[in-house]
């Protein structure tokens, strides 16, 4: 199994808090998608002629693209790779591009999974987020997917705002739940070096996010979902049964995928990718045949550090005897040794050869894991 992440990277507005790779001048939109479907072909062995499960559009704002773009990308994808034909192919969708012939159009080149960044249902928290879309505009997008007939569709929702408390998140996820969406991926407002949320909080213009309600609405987020039917299969992802979004959990479960445009990462098992962070640089070294990326051969000790970072977010979590049998038993002892305080404060739960973090212990996610990385 293997996947294909296409980054497009433009929005036509930066939000507060983002420090994806974008830009919101469009000018070189076609020049891009060129260098893009150019670079699929020069990378088409990088998969070893795995077969492609999964193929994920994400950015920046993939909904710019015009149908003609997208199409040009998806064949030369399916003329270099070998894909499923039941392959999940999800496009990241913002609700002010929602429009049903758009919808309908995507839908017949094989998109069968929208990615919906919501954000928010509250109108002033939009506006503060610096998003191009209204509360409104979130429900149409919603209601126009289902009706063209899009039976997976994801929302994005962000949650640690000044404008949130307990009733006005509890409020917001009653309103997702109605929407009768199969799949919601959460996330905690974090201030990013790259942002302008930062810039603001550094002069005092804006406060800093409060941990200890952030903590209070995370408790929220995992009790409401579970009482909707929904499993927290990764730490800020959630679905209904049958709807876990299998582009992503490959990332978790550390399987090869291929990362096309500027600033992707790919991954084979043996080393990591990274292209530049730069349209400009980008579109340069693919015309003139340049590198456009940086690469790292992976270590053991890289290899157990990024097993224990992405499979403890996840529901299947750390496996002792996959541990050991992939990187020996000093791996497995010095996981085992570091672990032993959260076993003490009760964070984690061990069935069987499986080690998760329990609800308490999720709050903490990245700290223990860092705890249990391995460096010499």
């Amino acid at each position: 199994m293997s996947g294909i992440y296409i980054h497009i990277p433009f929005c036509r507005k930066a939000c507060l808090y983002c420090d994806f790779h974008f830009s919101t001048n469009l000018e070189n939109k076609k020049t891009i998608v060129d260098a893009i479907c150019k670079e699929i072909k020069i990378r088409k062995g990088y998969l070893e002629d795995k077969i492609v499960e999964s193929i994920y559009f994400g950015g920046g704002t993939p909904s710019l693209l015009t149908i003609l773009e997208l199409e040009q990308i998806l064949t030369v994808i399916h003329a270099n790779f070998k894909i499923n034909e039941k392959a999940e192919l999800t496009f990241e969708l913002n609700p002010e591009d929602a429009e049903i012939n758009y919808l309908k159009k995507i839908k017949k080149l094989g998109v069968n999974r929208l990615s919906i960044g919501l954000q928010s249902f509250n109108d002033k928290e939009l506006k503060w987020m610096n998003r191009a879309h209204n509360a409104q505009q979130n429900f149409d997008c919603i209601k126009l997917a289902q009706q063209v007939g899009f039976e997976n569709i994801s929302i994005d929702l962000i949650y640690g705002s000044k404008f949130q408390t307990q009733d006005t998140w509890y409020k917001t996820l009653q309103t997702a739940f109605d929407l009768n969406t199969q799949h919601i991926s959460s996330y905690n407002l974090t201030v990013e070096n790259r942002t302008q949320l930062n810039h603001l909080i550094k002069e005092k213009k804006e406060k800093d996010i409060d941990n200890e309600m952030s903590s209070q609405l995370f408790n929220l987020l995992m009790e409401e979902t579970e009482k909707n039917g929904f499993t927290q299969y990764e730490i800020s992802n959630f679905c209904k049964p049958g709807y876990m979004a299998e582009h992503n959990s490959n990332y978790w479960r550390g399987l090869s995928y291929l990362g096309i445009g500027p600033s992707a990462h790919s991954y084979n098992d043996v080393s990591r990718r990274f292209n530049v962070r730069s349209n400009a640089q980008y579109i340069q070294s693919i015309e003139n045949n340049n590198s456009f990326y940086e690469e790292e051969t992976l270590t053991d000790n890289d290899k157990y550090n990024e097993y224990i970072l992405t499979r403890l977010r996840t529901e299947w979590g750390c496996d002792m005897k996959e541990i050991e049998s992939s990187f020996g038993g000093q791996y497995l002892n010095y996981f085992l040794k570091q672990l032993e305080p959260y076993k003490q404060k009760n964070f984690i739960d061990i069935k069987q050869n499986s080690v998760t973090l329990n609800k308490q212990g999720k709050h903490f996610a990245d700290g223990i894991a860092s705890d249990l990385f391995y460096i010499k």
